[in-house]
């Protein structure tokens, strides 16, 4: 299968990816392969200066230890594994809370600023990361951080505004994502070539209509806080957004098992780090959103 249709992992050196060549193993007391043309004597090992020219005392043994070991693991190859992603992920998240943090313990319009520059910065990083061949661990990171920072004084504003907005927010995220997590596991839900050609036509539509908003709303065409997606159909359009999200994290571990599948370096589960942790903000922004415009309606 291919890779998933996020466009995070896309261009990454995913695709070509395989795992080293095994090398047989004779069972023990028989002559390995390339024994015989290596003229290596049973019991002697390379020297790697000398050759098999040099005899080491080995004992039946440790013989007997050496070829019973098991074989090497993705880890061990450098390969990259799904502990791994979890790993990443997990700092990802780690940073990203710590930056919505620093945004609860200052003064509110220190909080705002904050957010308008983590918005503003958090988007030129992940256009960086997104480009980028190789991941930066310290890129990815930097963009958890600004993005905790947009999070963070976001919904602050919001709680404010609707006390106990976040927290819901917060819950929603949660579900949603172990939902989806589950339906994958399952197999009941993947992301097939024709659900991914849908998802990047609904995302062309949402696209344009999110620019389109918020050039109203910057103009003074618009004046309701969320500028169209004010009462009903506001609530309709987060619906939709938050399908999109839920999908999104399908083509995600989608692309993440592919990578581990194929055997993808071990550098790469910064990838899959950062592309779980862009859907996991945008999965949020839109919760939130629907959240507080329900609670407008009240």
């Amino acid at each position: 299968m291919a890779l998933g249709g996020n466009p995070i992992f896309n261009g990454k050196n995913f695709r070509g990816a395989t795992q080293a060549p095994h090398v047989p193993q004779a069972p023990y007391g028989q002559a390995q392969y390339g024994q015989q043309a290596s003229g290596r004597a049973p019991g002697q090992v390379m020297d790697p200066q000398n050759g098999w020219g040099q005899q080491q005392n080995m004992t039946d043994e440790q013989l007997r230890q050496m070829y019973n070991q098991p074989a090497a693991g993705p880890a061990d190859t450098g390969r990259m594994t799904y502990d791994d992603v979890i790993v990443k992920t997990a700092a990802c998240l780690g940073v990203l809370l710590a930056g919505a943090a620093v945004t609860m313990f200052v003064s509110m319009g220190l909080a705002s600023m904050l957010m308008i520059v983590g918005a503003l910065g958090g988007f030129v990083l992940a256009l960086v990361n997104t480009f980028k061949k190789q991941p930066s661990p310290a890129l990815i990171l930097a963009y958890a951080g600004l993005e905790g920072l947009f999070l963070g004084g976001l919904t602050r504003v919001l709680d404010l505004m609707y006390p106990g907005v976040g927290l819901q927010a917060v819950i929603g995220t949660l579900s949603v994502f172990t939902v989806t997590l589950l339906l994958f596991k399952s197999g009941k839900v993947r992301a097939s070539p024709k659900a991914m050609k849908f998802f990047m036509i609904a995302m062309v539509g949402y696209g344009l209509f999110s620019v389109v908003n918020l050039v109203m709303m910057m103009t003074g065409l618009q004046t309701e806080p969320f500028g169209l997606r004010s009462g009903i159909i506001g609530v309709v359009i987060g619906i939709l957004a938050i399908g999109l999200a839920a999908f999104s994290l399908v083509m995600d571990f989608t692309s993440i098992e592919a990578g581990v599948q194929s055997g993808a370096p071990q550098r790469f589960s910064w990838t899959a780090a950062f592309g779980l942790t862009v859907t996991l903000v945008w999965l949020y922004v839109e919760i939130i959103r629907v959240l507080a415009i329900l609670r407008g309606e009240d």
